[in-house]
Formats: C-alpha cells, sequence, structure tokens
C-alpha cells in the first residue's frame, strides 16, 4: 500500500535515509540556558532519528529530556505530537504523559535556525522517572498486562483526534511495512535471513491486504513499545508500565497497529514466546475492543513489524554506524523477530481469536464411508494417556509413561483384551510425553489420533477425494473441505489419485502404530504434538478424526468449569493454594509432579512425601491392608504393636511409649498436653517466629506471623516466648548468636523464681520457619537443662526435621546433641498419608491417664501402621538419609555458589535436604526480599520447578524435596534458579 500523493508531513518513499542530527552535549547546554532558563549539564541519550539528551540540574537530577528533531519532520506534525500528548494526559490521568515544557518565552517548540544545516525544531519534554520496560528483562504477566492496558488507553484518547500532522507515511506504519521491507531489504547483509524476511513479509500482508478496507484508522502513537513505556517501580523491583514518551511517530494509521507494535516489543525478552502477548491483547481487548477483522489480522502485523524491525535496523547501521543505540537494539529485534516467526500465522490468528472468545468454532467431521473396513465401532478401545488416565495406576511398571514402548504395551495389552483396534485420544496432553527436568513447556498435545489394529485391516476413502502425497509409508488426500494423512501405513499401489468414497487408500498392519490426522484444506499440516500454550491454537486448524472410524468426536474438556472457581465456590478459601495461577496437579513420582497439561514440575517443597511421590511399596501395602482391615487402636492387631516398637527403637534411651495420631498438629497437641498433665502445671515456654500447628494447643505456641499476623498480641498467658535463635538477621548474629541460650536460660529462671514454672520448653530442633537453620551449638542443652531445674519437661518438635532429612542425623535433636524428653513426629511419617506420633518415656505415658483415655480414630489404625512401617522400610532399604546427606551437600554447595553471583542471596540456611535459600535486598541491612521472592517462585513454576516462599517474611525458598532426589534433579534446580536470578523475575 504505497503512499500515492503528497503529504502534509514526512514521507519515507521520498525521503528514506534519516541519520540522527549531530548535535554535541554542549550545543545542547548552551540551548536550554538559552531558551529554557536553565543552567544544566546534558547527556546524550540514544534515538533512531532525532537527537535527544537528558538534562541534569546541579544535584544531578533529570529535569527534562531535550529533543532535536530530525529535520526532516516539520512543525505541523511537531504541533500534533504536542497536542496528543496533552489530550492524553487530559483524559487517562492515571498515564504520565511526556508533554513539552514552554521556554522562556512560553513556547512548547523553539525553532533554531544554523544549528543543523536545515531549521531546527526544539522542545523540552517532561521527565518521567522509574527507566523504561525495556530495561528489565523477563517480563512477568502483570507487566505484559499493564503493557496492553496502557496501549489500550492510548488507542481510546486518540479515537477521536484529528490534526494535518496526522498525514504522514512512516516507515513504522503498517500500513506500508510490505513495501518498507522491499525497499531496505537489500541493506540485510545475510543471504538467507534476507530471503527469509521476503518470505514471511509475503505471507503476513497476504492476510492483511484482504481486510484492509475493514480496519479503521485514527490517530496512534505507532511506538508504544517497551523503549517508550515508562514504569514505576514498586516494592520487590514489580514494575508498572504507566508512562508514555517519544509522540515522534504519531500518525494516522490502523487502530490495531498499535497493539501490534506494543506485544510485539513483548518477543525481545528473555523467556518469552509468541503466546506471552495474549494477557496484553487480552488487556487492550477489555478497554478498546477488537473487531473480528482485527483480531483477524493483530498477529500478520506483529510478523510485519518485526521484518520492517530487521530491515530498518541495517539500514539505519549503514547510515549512522557510530550510533550505540543503533546496535543496541539489533540483538533484541532479531529475537523478536525470530520469535514471530517460529509459529505459523494462523496458528497465533487462531490462537489470539479463541482467546478473545472470537472464534465461532466448527461442526464435527461426517464421513460417507468408514475409514477402516468393516471396523465395528464397538470393538475400538479408546485408550486414555492423560495424567488422570487409570491405565498408569495398574501399569506394567511403576512410573511407565516414563517408558518409550509403554504406549506399545497398552496397545497390545488392549488387543490382548479383545480390541479390534486401539486408539488415542485427539487433543490430549499426553503423559507418555512428559520431559522430566525441562524449563520448556513439551510437546504433549496430540493433534491427531494413534491407529493400532488387531490384525491388518484396510482403509479406505471417506468420501470421494484426490490423492495429493503419497510415500512409502504415507498417503496424503483432499476431499471436499479437508485434507487427511495417514502415516505409518502401507498406501494402496493400484489406487489412483482420484478415489471415491469407500475405495481401497492403504493398509494399517498390527503391532505398531498408525497415525491419522485431519485438517481444513488448505491448512498446514500441523505436528503430531504441540504445546500447551500453542495448542489452542493447533487444534483449531485440526479434526478429531474419531467419526470417520464410527465413533463420537470426544468433548473439549478446555470448556469445563474452572477448577479453582469450583474450589473457591465449596471449599473455605482461607485454605491456601500454592500460586495465584496454580497448574492442576493431578499424578507425582517420586521427586516429581505432573499436570494435566501435561508438564512435569521438580517437586523441591514436599517434605511430606520422604520416599518421594506414589512409592509403589506405599501403594501395595495400602492397597493390601484395605482389604484385610481397617479399623481403630482399640482393636487387638499386630500392626499397631510392630509399627510402635519399631519407632521406639529408633530413640534412645528413656523414650519407649508411643502414641499414634493424625498429624503433626494433633502430635505436638499431645505432646504439650502430656507435659501439662506429667508435670500439673500450665504454662508453656516456646521459641519465637515458629510454628507448630493449627490446634488450639498448638497454635497457641506457634509465634510465626507468617502464619497468623496476631501470632504476638494474641498469646494466652499460659505461654512465654523466648527470643528467636536466628542467627542471620536476629537480635544476636554470626558469632554472637550463643548469647541466645544464656537469655533463654534467664526467662526462663525467672518464670521459676515468679512461681510460674514451666511444664514444658518445645522448640524444633533445625529452625524449620527459618528456612531450615542449625540452632546455637548448645542451646537446647542449655535450654533443655533450665527447664528441667524447674521441674519442666523438653518437647522437640520433629514434625519437619525428622526420619533422616537433615543427612548426618536421623533425628534433629541428634544434631544439638540432646535428648528431649517428648516427641512430636508427622509429615514424614506417612509418606503422605495422615499419620503422626508422639514418642516419651513410660513414666510420662503413664501420668496421662489423669486426663482420661486417648483415643484417635485414625491414628494408630491397620492401615496407618501398616503404612508408617513400609516408610521405615523403604528409607532403609533406599538408603535415603544417605542420599539426603550426599544429595543436601552437594546442593547447598552449589546454592552457595550462586550466592556469590547473585547478591539477592543473603545466605543459605540448613542441613542435608533441610535446606533454605533467603532473600535479601540489601546484605547490610538484610531488609527481607519479601515481593521478590514470591516472583522468583512464580518465575520457577513456568520453567518446570514447584518452590514457595517460607519464613515470617516469607523472603526464603523452602528447599525441602523428597528425599529420593538425585543429583540430576538438584543442579536442575540450581541451573534454573540461577537462570532466574539473571535473566528477571
Amino acid at each position: 500500500m504505497t503512499t500515492s500523493g503528497r503529504t502534509v508531513g514526512f514521507n519515507f518513499f521520498e525521503q528514506p535515509a534519516l541519520p540522527c542530527p549531530q548535535v554535541s552535549e554542549a550545543q545542547a547546554e548552551r540551548i536550554v540556558a538559552e531558551h529554557y532558563g536553565l543552567q544544566a549539564r546534558a547527556k546524550w541519550l540514544g534515538s533512531n532519528q532525532d537527537c535527544n539528551f537528558t538534562i541534569h540540574d546541579a544535584n544531578d537530577d533529570i529535569v527534562g529530556v531535550l529533543k532535536i528533531a530530525n529535520p526532516a519532520f516539520n512543525a505541523t506534525e511537531l504541533a500534533a505530537q504536542d497536542a496528543a500528548a496533552e489530550l492524553i494526559a487530559e483524559a487517562e490521568p492515571a498515564l504520565r504523559i511526556a508533554v513539552p515544557l514552554p521556554n522562556v518565552n512560553g513556547e512548547k517548540c523553539t525553532v533554531l535556525e544554523g544549528l543543523l544545516d536545515r531549521t531546527a525544531y526544539v522542545r523540552l519534554l517532561r521527565f518521567l522517572p522509574g527507566g523504561t520496560l525495556y530495561e528489565s528483562g523477563y517480563l512477568p504477566q502483570a507487566a505484559v498486562v499493564g503493557l496492553g492496558e496502557l496501549s489500550g488507553r492510548v488507542s481510546r484518547a486518540l479515537a477521536g483526534f484529528e490534526h494535518p500532522g496526522l498525514d504522514r507515511a512512516l516507515q513504522w506504519d503498517l500500513r506500508y511495512g510490505a513495501d518498507v521491507v522491499a525497499q531496505l531489504i537489500s541493506y540485510v547483509g545475510d543471504e538467507a535471513r534476507r530471503a527469509r524476511i521476503e518470505e514471511v513479509t509475503a505471507a503476513a500482508w497476504s492476510r492483511i491486504r484482504p481486510l484492509a478496507g475493514q480496519l479503521p484508522c485514527q490517530a496512534t502513537h505507532l511506538d508504544l513499545t517497551d523503549a517508550n513505556v515508562v514504569v514505576t517501580r514498586e516494592g520487590g523491583g514489580a514494575v508498572r508500565p504507566d508512562g508514555v514518551i517519544d509522540f515522534g511517530d504519531l500518525s494516522r494509521s490502523w487502530a490495531v497497529s498499535e497493539l501490534a507494535i506494543t506485544v510485539s516489543s513483548v518477543l525481545g525478552h528473555p523467556g518469552t514466546g509468541p503466546p506471552s502477548i495474549l494477557p496484553g491483547v487480552r488487556a487492550f481487548h477489555a478497554i478498546r475492543p477488537l473487531s473480528a477483522a482485527e483480531a483477524e489480522v493483530l498477529w500478520p502485523m506483529l510478523v510485519l513489524r518485526t521484518a520492517v524491525l530487521i530491515v530498518s535496523g541495517a539500514q539505519q547501521a549503514a547510515l549512522d554506524p557510530d550510533n550505540p543505540y543503533v546496535t543496541e537494539q539489533t540483538a533484541g529485534e532479531i529475537r523478536m523477530f525470530e520469535q514471530a516467526t517460529s509459529v505459523p500465522i494462523d496458528v497465533m490468528t487462531t490462537l489470539i481469536k479463541v482467546d478473545l472468545g472470537l472464534d465461532d468454532g466448527h461442526a464435527d467431521l461426517v464421513a460417507d464411508a468408514l475409514l477402516i473396513d468393516g471396523l465395528d465401532p464397538a470393538a475400538v478401545v479408546t485408550l486414555d494417556l492423560s495424567s488422570q488416565a487409570d491405565v498408569f495406576d495398574t501399569a506394567f511398571v511403576p512410573g511407565a509413561w516414563l517408558r518409550a514402548d509403554c504406549e506399545d504395551e497398552f496397545a497390545r495389552a488392549a488387543v490382548t483384551d479383545g480390541a479390534e483396534l486401539v486408539v488415542t485420544r485427539f487433543g490430549e496432553p499426553r503423559l507418555t510425553r512428559a520431559q522430566p527436568l525441562s524449563q520448556d513447556s513439551p510437546e504433549v498435545v496430540a493433534t491427531g489420533i494413534g491407529l493400532w489394529p488387531a490384525s491388518t485391516r484396510n482403509a479406505v476413502a471417506p468420501w470421494d477425494c484426490e490423492v495429493v502425497e503419497r510415500s512409502n509409508d504415507s498417503v496424503t488426500i483432499r476431499g471436499g473441505e479437508y485434507e487427511l494423512t495417514l502415516a505409518g501405513v502401507t498406501p494402496n499401489p493400484a489406487s489412483g489419485d482420484q478415489l471415491r468414497a469407500g475405495d481401497p487408500l492403504a493398509e494399517i498392519s498390527p503391532g505398531r502404530w498408525a497415525e491419522l490426522s485431519v485438517r481444513p484444506a488448505g491448512t498446514q499440516p500441523a505436528p503430531r504434538f504441540v504445546s500447551a500454550e500453542l495448542s489452542r491454537g493447533w487444534l483449531a486448524l485440526c479434526r478429531d478424526p474419531r467419526p470417520l472410524l464410527g465413533l463420537p468426536a470426544l468433548p473439549d474438556d478446555r470448556a469445563a468449569a474452572d477448577l479453582l472457581a469450583r474450589r473457591d465456590a465449596r471449599f473455605a478459601r482461607v485454605q491456601e493454594h500454592y500460586y495465584d495461577r496454580p497448574p492442576q496437579i493431578e499424578r507425582g513420582w517420586r521427586h516429581f509432579l505432573m499436570s494435566t497439561a501435561g508438564r512435569s514440575y521438580l517437586d523441591m517443597i514436599n517434605n511430606v512425601t520422604v520416599l518421594g511421590h506414589s512409592h509403589p511399596r506405599v501403594a501395595e501395602t495400602a492397597t493390601r491392608q484395605l482389604r484385610r482391615l481397617n479399623t481403630n487402636s482399640r482393636f487387638n492387631y499386630e500392626a499397631v504393636v510392630e509399627y510402635s516398637e519399631r519407632l521406639a527403637a529408633l530413640l534412645p534411651d528413656p523414650l519407649d511409649t508411643v502414641f499414634l495420631v493424625n498429624s503433626g498438629s494433633e502430635a505436638s497437641d499431645l505432646a504439650i498436653r502430656l507435659a501439662i498433665a506429667a508435670t500439673g502445671r500450665r504454662d508453656i515456654v516456646a521459641v519465637r517466629e515458629a510454628y507448630h500447628g493449627w490446634t488450639y494447643a498448638t497454635d497457641a505456641v506457634s509465634t510465626s506471623i507468617a502464619d497468623n499476623p496476631n501470632a504476638l498480641t494474641t498469646r494466652p498467658d499460659w505461654v512465654h516466648t523466648v527470643e528467636s535463635p536466628n542467627s542471620f538477621r536476629g537480635k544476636f548474629r554470626g558469632a554472637e548468636a550463643w548469647r541466645y541460650a544464656p537469655e533463654a536460660v534467664a526467662q526462663i529462671e525467672q518464670l521459676i523464681a515468679d512461681g510460674r514454672a514451666p511444664a514444658g520448653f518445645i522448640a524444633e530442633p533445625v529452625y524449620g520457619n527459618a528456612g531450615g537453620m542449625a540452632l546455637p551449638d548448645g542451646y537446647l542443652e542449655q535450654v533443655y537443662a533450665a527447664v528441667r531445674a524447674g521441674g519442666g519437661l523438653a518437647i522437640a518438635d520433629e514434625v519437619q526435621v525428622s526420619y533422616g532429612r537433615l543427612g548426618r542425623w536421623f533425628w534433629g535433636f541428634q544434631q544439638q546433641n540432646v535428648i528431649p524428653d517428648i516427641v512430636s513426629v508427622a509429615k514424614s511419617t506417612g509418606n503422605g498419608s495422615p499419620l503422626g506420633a508422639v514418642i516419651t518415656s513410660r513414666e510420662i505415658a503413664d501420668k496421662f491417664s489423669s486426663q482420661g483415655y486417648f483415643f484417635s480414630s485414625t491414628g494408630g489404625s491397620p492401615l496407618s501402621c501398616a503404612i508408617g512401617i513400609t516408610v521405615l522400610d523403604v528409607l532403609r532399604d533406599e538408603g535415603l538419609q544417605e542420599n539426603a546427606d550426599r544429595v543436601g551437600g552437594h546442593l547447598k554447595a552449589r546454592l552457595q555458589a550462586l550466592q556469590d553471583k547473585h547478591p539477592i542471596i543473603g545466605t543459605v540456611h540448613g542441613i542435608g535436604l533441610y535446606l533454605g535459600v533467603e532473600m535479601v535486598r540489601d546484605r547490610d541491612t538484610l531488609e527481607p526480599a519479601v515481593a521478590e521472592t514470591t516472583a522468583i517462585c512464580n518465575r520457577m513454576l513456568e520453567l518446570g520447578v514447584v518452590i514457595q516462599p517460607t519464613g515470617d517474611h516469607q523472603n526464603i525458598l523452602k528447599t525441602k524435596p523428597p528425599l529420593c532426589i538425585d543429583t540430576e534433579s538438584a543442579d536442575f534446580y540450581v541451573d534454573t534458579l540461577d537462570r532466574v536470578l539473571t535473566e528477571g523475575f
């Protein structure tokens, strides 16, 4: 769409070369002094075609941006830019706009002769602090949403703006994009890239041109990219796009090009791909709705924009080779182009339309003849390979989906059971395709179906059709509106190129998979598998082939009610879930979690499943026991005795008597009640910033403000707290941490002197709420002695830290070289089953009879005890405590090495696989990096790692994976964290 006739403003096709004006910083300083009354320092600021300077006052604060316009632009164009800026500032007060500041004569534009070889137009623009979005690395979804909203607000504000200065023909105006590429392509030196640019430009323009007449035009900023959007930096480094600078490309153009140009810049940032633009598109659409035609051309325009950037950058580099601003942009622009061309235009266009609810859907296939001759649809078995499939629960080996041949084995088993044909599911994210330890979203969603016949079957043409491609093992036909491809078959050599419905097409052999895919005629064939993020685009361009086999099309599960909405409707919301937008996790295996989208996540926080998820021996034990008996511990059966014996044998004398309960909260609650009953006292001493549970008693002694913001002000009078023995950020740090114990002892002794000798002291032997921090040496030894001197008891809360997690020690109290009077344990005991225990001496246990009898309905049940015994067996047989020591030592060393590279890591706490990575904003002040830690966790999830914040400040990465984790997975965790801290979050 080349411009015809003259324009009021600049016309690229008449003057395609725009070298940047050459003005020195000294000249800029004289201009602001003479014309703006400012004695200031000028600093050159990069630009493609204008000459810009930041103007600094005596305190080095920036007071404005001096812009010397390229002499190719005239006063009318600049007046339009200033008017548009002021209009947006008035219409959208929430946005910060770089409006012009008046000179000493009250004028917005200063006209100078002699500065350049032509009249120079100079303006001093309002400076917007905060920096541009371009300076950010990785863009979280909130930033992309903010960018889309800003673009939508600007577009809405400019919708009715008219001005003669809008009449321009700029190289950035996508109406002329194809012509710009054609004119500048010779500047691209790389022949292969030049050919690729020409190819994608033609493809993009072929989709835009037919709809050009349906696209509304208006005033557009035309350069609302990350480089011209200024942000407000909020707590934790989060950025909120809210400022607009540089109206130099203001022009009348297609309204939708504003959005295309805006979201194209997202692709220049690390960690983004084509689907990354969708939150920005949705945000724009919510403010300034897109028409169906605009949605149709949005992605082709984005592709065209990246091609224009490449050729324009090549031209500018040739014209102005010493301009660093031009060369700095090149890598990002190339990345944008590569990302924009990594997915077929039709796929992203369809994905955008589906995402905005602008896709009309399609009807199911109809066959004139069933594809497989003589097939009985009732004898067809559909193989479910999703993460929720029962087939994996009854598979020939645990973790079967990791085996390359498991789909073959499942098909053979179905045929053995009588199936004539086994088929897979269209549009299903296959667990068998999930990739452990991958930072990339895997290609798991099937765009066709697999066919596994029990015997040789003949495939026939389902419609009148023509053969468009035939090879040794595949055939493609086109009939009516559709194309069909059969692969992994033997095409019928006797068939010609024109077939009638029912004519022989190919032979499908038994004992191997054939692949069937169907798509609208003329559509690009889809890969066999695509990523979940792109699947809605690809699947809309494919068809479920099941109706060709006489089977009903499967329903689209993605249309089901949102699971989180259903959860919120019936499940009390105070019961939190991880992440704002969590994946749906329906399966686990060892130290991995699998989502319904076919993504495998490394689980770095599950200290409940100590053996790993879905351990086969635990599952077998549970199944066997449930088939036999499950009741309560008041019946006489062997498992409760054996488990109690096994637990007691793991502890030193005199800890020989066991209570069995359901959970850690119940275990620690019972431990407190035991101390009260045994001593006849009611006061308990607890450590601050600790968490012990949710029952009345355990909540009373929990003082973590992360779990209860009112923890310190709502303690009952029988709870007394001592200083948190935090050697990193507490009252006494480093070498001074020994002071915590004497201070705590003094408080206990004062309680005794006041006649309120405590019944007990409760603490985790390793400080879990601080991220697994070891207590100061000798701390428990001194505090236990003080409590016992007053007749009280020492309670070790081992709920999180026990069962070999520390590597060197099975119990946490062993690290402190003490023996408690009462031990509470849970989490690891049942590997995810509700099982906890309290172990104490016979003397203390017998004194509890003063409270009546004790009973826990499922604590000590045959099922719980059988599982508990199996957990102990597996810990021993698989050497998991030794693994925690070996892998944990390696993991901590690697995390400590990251600490040298990334200042945000304040320290690495912990021992074995009970670790915590504490994030700080400043290593001197130790200001907690709270928002940053949450953002890091969200970014880690995108890259395949489940990790969560912990601690009172929620600034510690809780690193407590199942004990079966291996060194490769530990390295993956550290490498992913390194990437996040390097690229941004």
